[in-house]
């Protein structure tokens, strides 16, 4: 049997073999990728085409060029973005380590506490903000969006809303970088009374806006994973609602969790009876 034609553009085909080595690791994080004479060569194409072929990686965040010549694989993995391990309570609460910290951690990577800006406003509460918050709509809450950067570059944003009631005169209304005091505003909670005890997380993915797509520094084709995140006291008391918009290449979502066994609860239920 005859093998199919392969009917990718020889300029996306190139890019796809160059991208499966970086991603197998056959080109190291800040390796060299062959150069264009080599591509040249090895595809039996023009110079313009494997010129396309950089371009297609670039948009994707996979290569970067360096000054003085030469095209290199991204020099850093992408972060682990811990689940459920992130918001441990012996992180915050006991050793004042906030969520991007502790995502620093996992990695293995640097960090500086003024990686983290915000601008803190009070806001009419849209009709998404409000049902998170379970506050009637166009009720002013307390806005708090930061950028979080890694070595200068953005990795995402996480805006968080709270009623004015929790906050108001709180570590959660100061703008100064970095975070909001030990075990940032988790911490903040704690001291007040408000422990956070339960968490719901929505993901998905999305394209960005032109807003997101400049604030985040992102390529052409990039889409961001956003996150919805509401949190509640032991009492079922809202105390915030948040929204990241994260760079979908700068991040590896990690999650380790007990297995639910929902009929083994039932059945303690039933022997109780």
């Amino acid at each position: 049997m005859t093998a199919s034609r392969d009917s990718r553009p020889a300029s996306q085909r190139i890019a796809d073999d160059l991208r499966a080595a970086i991603d197998a690791g056959e080109i190291g994080p800040g390796e060299k990728l062959p150069t264009t004479k080599m591509l040249v060569a090895k595809y039996g194409v023009t110079a313009e085409t494997v010129r396309q072929a950089v371009i297609r990686l670039k948009a994707a965040g996979v290569v970067t060029s360096r000054q003085g010549g030469g095209v290199y694989a991204r020099a850093l993995p992408p972060l682990k973005r811990l689940g459920i391990q992130r918001y441990d309570k012996a992180r915050w609460r006991d050793r004042g380590e906030v969520a991007f910290i502790a995502d620093r951690v996992a990695s293995g990577r640097e960090y500086n506490r003024n990686d983290q800006t915000q601008v803190v406003s009070r806001v009419p509460a849209s009709r998404a903000i409000a049902s998170g918050l379970g506050v009637p709509e166009g009720t002013e809450v307390v806005s708090r969006a930061r950028l979080v950067k890694e070595g200068g570059t953005p990795t995402h944003m996480l805006t968080s809303f709270y009623k004015i009631q929790h906050v108001e005169g709180t570590r959660l209304e100061d703008s100064t970088p970095g975070p909001a005091g030990s075990g940032g505003g988790f911490g903040v909670f704690l001291e007040l009374g408000l422990e956070p005890h339960q968490m719901t997380e929505e993901l998905y993915a999305r394209m960005p806006t032109p807003a997101e797509a400049a604030q985040l520094e992102l390529p052409a084709g990039e889409p961001v994973m956003v996150l919805h995140r509401t949190t509640y006291t032991a009492d079922g008391t809202v105390i915030e609602y948040a929204i990241g918009v994260h760079a979908a290449s700068r991040f590896a979502w990690e999650y380790n969790f007990l297995i639910p066994d929902s009929a083994e609860a039932k059945g303690e239920a039933t022997n109780a009876e």
